[in-house]
C-alpha cells in the first residue's frame, strides 16, 4: 500500500493514531506499506515517521528527500528507511538501474543532514509568512481551506457559486497574469479545489495579492476587456 502523509496535494498530516491503524492492518493482512514522507520538516510542527509506529518496521518502509527538506530540488537525493530484508530487496533492483550517484552530490547531502533545529525553524518562518499571504489570497477569493496543513502549498476548496474551476482559474490568469493551480490535474477527486504554491517570495505574493484584488474590482464587462488584453 503507496501512502503519503504529510499528503500532497492537500498538506494533510496523519494522526499517530491513523498511522497505527495503518500499521496494524498491514500487520494482520501481511502486506507492506510504502509511506513517501517528504515533507515531513516542512511547516511541520511535529514530524513524524511511520516506522515510529510500534511494529512498522516488520510491515513498512519510508521514503523522503531533501528536495524539500534541504531546500535541494533537483539534485535527486533522497533515502528509504526500513528493515534490512527490505533495504536489501531495493538494492537488488537499484543495483540494475543505475551505478550510483555522484560522489559530490553525496558529500552535498552529508553536510545538508548536519543542518540543526535552528535552520529548519528559520526556514519555517519564511514559509509562514509567505502561508499568510496565501491564505489573504484565498480569503479574497472567496475559498475555504484548513489552516493545519503541512509542506509547500495551501490546499483549498473553491466557493459554491463558482460552476466551472478551470474556467475561473482562467479568467484570474489572463485577467491579472497570476497562475493559481486547479485541483484537477491530481485527479477528479481535486476537481473543485486550487492550489497556491509557497515556492515563491512574499513580494511576489503580494503582487498577487494586490492584482486579484483590483481584478475583482472590476465590472464583468472590465474584467472581460482585462482577460482578452
Amino acid at each position: 500500500m503507496w501512502v503519503n502523509f504529510p499528503h500532497m496535494p492537500t498538506g494533510r498530516v496523519a494522526s499517530r493514531a491513523e498511522l497505527k491503524e495503518l500499521v496494524d492492518l498491514a500487520r494482520e493482512h501481511q502486506f507492506l506499506i510504502v509511506n513517501d514522507n517528504p515533507y515531513s520538516l516542512v511547516l511541520n510542527e511535529n514530524p513524524m515517521s511511520i516506522l515510529s509506529i510500534e511494529g512498522a518496521d516488520e510491515v513498512a518502509l519510508e521514503l523522503n528527500s531533501l528536495s524539500k527538506s534541504h531546500n535541494m530540488a533537483g539534485w535527486r537525493l533522497g533515502w528509504v528507511a526500513g528493515k534490512k530484508e527490505f533495504i536489501d530487496a531495493v538494492l537488488k533492483v537499484k543495483s540494475n538501474m543505475d551505478s550510483g550517484m555522484f560522489l559530490g552530490l553525496q558529500h552535498a547531502a552529508t553536510e545538508a543532514l548536519k543542518s540543526g533545529k535552528e535552520w529548519f525553524t528559520s526556514l519555517n518562518k519564511v514559509y509562514a509568512e509567505r502561508k499568510e499571504v496565501a491564505r489573504q489570497i484565498l480569503d479574497v477569493l472567496g475559498c475555504a481551506y484548513s489552516n493545519d496543513q503541512s509542506g509547500l502549498f495551501v490546499w483549498a476548496k473553491a466557493p459554491a457559486h463558482i460552476a466551472d474551476v478551470e474556467k475561473w482559474i482562467d479568467e484570474i490568469l489572463y485577467g491579472t497574469k497570476v497562475f493559481i493551480t486547479p485541483g484537477f490535474i491530481f485527479g477528479e477527486g481535486g476537481r473543485r479545489y486550487i492550489r497556491i504554491s509557497l515556492c515563491c517570495t512574499v513580494e511576489s505574493l503580494n503582487q498577487a495579492l494586490n492584482r486579484i484584488n483590483e481584478f475583482l474590482k472590476k465590472s464583468p464587462a472590465e474584467k472581460l476587456s482585462a482577460a482578452k488584453a
